[in-house]
């Protein structure tokens, strides 16, 4: 990253919402997933990329204090509650849902999805550290944490996500800027059953028409191909940048009606 977007003063505030005083750069025409900010840890101040997430992983308490207490996230618990909302419309029991969560990160959105009242959840993740941090911070969440590549499974990986007939898939704040391939969502897609659930999120400008995320072209073509049914949509605030303004995403709560053609999602990718 150039220092030439560094203002004069690139540091005029120490936030104080958690355990680690956090300071942001002042910083201009900066992409989300360029964000970065210094984090005081052991009296030395660390720079820390938000989307380096071994490293955010590791220090405890550190991811929560970063997005959710001072950047004021909160999707895990807007894309559960849509969720809940479809639920209950369609009286359906949460606790009947059998839920992959993929992209599981620290265990966020399945401890959300606990408070919901589902307790058969599978985290998956691609990173190490996202599962030391699950198993650290909120051991009780999973059922099983798989650290896996979706796109490359094992044998063994493969069987147990089949034998475990999911009903539900959520993916939250990791669709977009090349976190999860589209052929990895296909896979993870490709174990739920007809008729199951499928509750993400994803920047809004994302899927405006003719944008050229292979997600974005993914998503399109499923909706135009029915492959997948949207029952609700909400545009909502996900988060504030490093700058203090909102970053506007999209929760969708949709169902499965068709399997995906890995061929479709090749030709995208």
């Amino acid at each position: 990253m150039s220092n030439d977007k560094l203002t004069s003063k690139p540091f005029e505030e120490v936030i104080n919402n958690g355990p680690y005083p956090i300071r942001f750069p002042k910083m201009s025409e900066l992409e989300q997933d360029e964000e970065w900010c210094e984090v005081l840890i052991d009296n030395k101040w660390t720079k820390v990329r938000f989307h380096d997430y071994t490293d955010v992983y590791s220090v405890p308490g550190l991811y929560e204090t970063l997005f959710y207490r001072t950047l004021m996230c909160n999707s895990p618990n807007r894309v559960t509650n849509l969720l809940s909302d479809v639920l209950n419309e369609q009286n359906q029991k949460p606790q009947d849902l059998r839920v992959l969560d993929f992209g599981a990160g620290n265990g966020m959105e399945g401890e959300a999805l606990q408070g919901l009242g589902i307790r058969n959840i599978v985290g998956v993740d691609i990173i190490p550290a996202a599962k030391e941090a699950a198993m650290r911070d909120r051991p009780w969440v999973y059922d099983k944490y798989l650290v896996a590549d979706l796109t490359n499974l094992t044998a063994e990986q493969n069987r147990f996500l089949k034998e475990y007939k999911f009903n539900a898939l959520t993916v939250v704040a990791a669709l977009g800027f090349g976190d999860i391939p589209p052929l990895a969502f296909y896979n993870a897609y490709d174990f739920i059953e007809l008729n199951g659930y499928v509750a993400f999120n994803i920047r809004s400008d994302f899927l405006k028409s003719g944008h050229e995320s292979k997600f974005s072209k993914l998503i399109q073509h499923m909706l135009n191909e029915e492959i997948l049914e949207i029952e609700l949509y909400k545009r909502y605030q996900h988060r504030l940048n490093i700058a203090g303004e909102p970053i506007y995403y999209v929760a969708i709560i949709a169902k499965k009606l068709k399997e995906l053609n890995e061929s479709d999602v090749k030709s995208i990718s």
